[in-house]
């Protein structure tokens, strides 16, 4: 039987999070077994819990960074919220916020201050440019980011320019907040220090365009925008087979397209046509051999032609709509799906990239806005008659 023990247990952070980034990169921590207390406002909370109402009602990106929290409402202006969350972080081990810029240090939460109160305590502050520089006081949304770190002149087709379909600059930032606080706990068990992260979206997300960045190298030509496919190797995207489906396809080197010329194109001298004979030349003569690999798909179905590619061990996928992820045979396969409870009942949630066999993730609720509240305030010693009061002022 797998142990119950996670690499985090014992660990406690303290969050005040909204949207994206900050809720990832906790969620995540609470996954390692973190105990995880989110600080919302009184009566609104995160105002992702408004952006949609898909899941039975409640927000999708919410259900998804989370679960396994406990959701402690608190006017961080009010005099006893101060008092709370001074109370909360002498327990804690790690502090993580994403509020305006500004805001935390505002609230006599900057690190400094913190480090000289608490000097083992990590603190990661999450913003769009980090906090120093020309656009340090700039709003950032995922958008944006994904704008100014270039993303989206490489990203579309030639003629428009698209966003990711998910946020993924937050989702770039909340990744490297969990790695760097992971990072820190560890030399904080070897030195005694707690650290400050100061992690901002744009560089996150501008680490992830370094092959581009490189590409364009010294005043080179950068990626042309070149929508599913590929922007510099070919065939690499997607074509339409005979029945109206489309199917993935990438190949990776000469070895391959000389086998993918043979037994899926079953046209073995086109190997050695010399408007295909190497990638660059492939890629120049783009769109006479797109023609040339649609006509041979018209005459087989999307499935035909995932089965040759598969026989040919040519990489390939198909292309799964949300539905078809909800139901996918290998995420099934290898029980990828577990459930949760939550404020609108049980629902399907994916466990955690990376089966590890020493622990199980842990797997718990998505809160309710407060939920926690009154017992996390009974745990520093308030009372009941001092909570109704806090809770009537509006401090809770």
């Amino acid at each position: 039987m797998m142990p119950s023990t996670r690499p985090l247990e014992g660990i406690t952070v303290i969050s005040l999070e909204h949207a994206i980034a900050a809720p990832f990169c906790t969620r995540q921590l609470a996954d390692l077994g973190a105990r995880v207390i989110k600080i919302e406002r009184p009566g609104v909370g995160d105002f992702a819990r408004g952006y949609d109402e898909r899941v039975n009602g409640l927000s999708s990106h919410f259900v998804w960074t989370n679960r396994s929290k406990e959701s402690l409402t608190l006017n961080l202006k009010d005099e006893d919220g101060k008092n709370v969350i001074d109370g909360l972080l002498a327990q804690a081990d790690v502090l993580v916020q994403n509020l305006a810029p500004g805001a935390a240090a505002g609230l006599g939460l900057s690190a400094a201050r913190l480090h000289e109160k608490y000097p083992r305590l990590i603190v990661c502050d999450i913003s769009g440019y980090g906090e120093n520089g020309p656009y340090r006081d700039k709003k950032a949304y995922d958008l944006l980011i994904q704008s100014e770190a270039g993303f989206l002149s490489v990203t579309g087709t030639r003629d428009d320019m698209a966003k990711a379909g998910c946020s993924i600059a937050d989702i770039a930032a909340g990744m490297y907040a969990y790695s760097n606080i992971l990072a820190a706990l560890i030399k904080r068990g070897r030195d005694g220090e707690g650290s400050h992260i100061d992690l901002s979206m744009l560089e996150a997300l501008t680490e992830w365009m370094s092959f581009p960045m490189y590409y364009a190298y010294q005043g080179a030509s950068q990626p042309v925008r070149s929508g599913a496919e590929h922007a510099t190797i070919y065939p690499y995207g997607p074509f339409m087979a005979g029945d109206g489906k489309t199917v993935m396809l990438g190949l990776q080197n000469e070895r391959e397209w000389k086998v993918f010329c043979e037994q899926v194109l079953q046209d073995a001298a086109l190997a050695s046509d010399p408007r295909f004979s190497s990638n660059s030349r492939r890629h120049e003569h783009r769109d006479e051999l797109r023609s040339l690999i649609l006509k041979m798909f018209a005459d087989m179905t999307a499935e035909q032609v995932l089965s040759r590619l598969d026989q040919a061990q040519i990489a390939n996928a198909g292309v799964s709509s949300m539905q078809d992820l909800w139901q996918h045979p290998q995420l099934a396969a290898r029980e990828r799906w577990a459930e949760v409870p939550s404020p609108a009942g049980v629902l399907p949630a994916l466990l955690p990239p990376g089966v590890n066999n020493s622990y199980a993730y842990r797997m718990d609720g998505v809160p309710a806005l407060g939920q926690h509240t009154d017992a996390i305030l009974g745990s520093l010693g308030y009372q009941p008659q001092k909570i109704a009061e806090m809770r009537e002022r509006g401090a809770i």
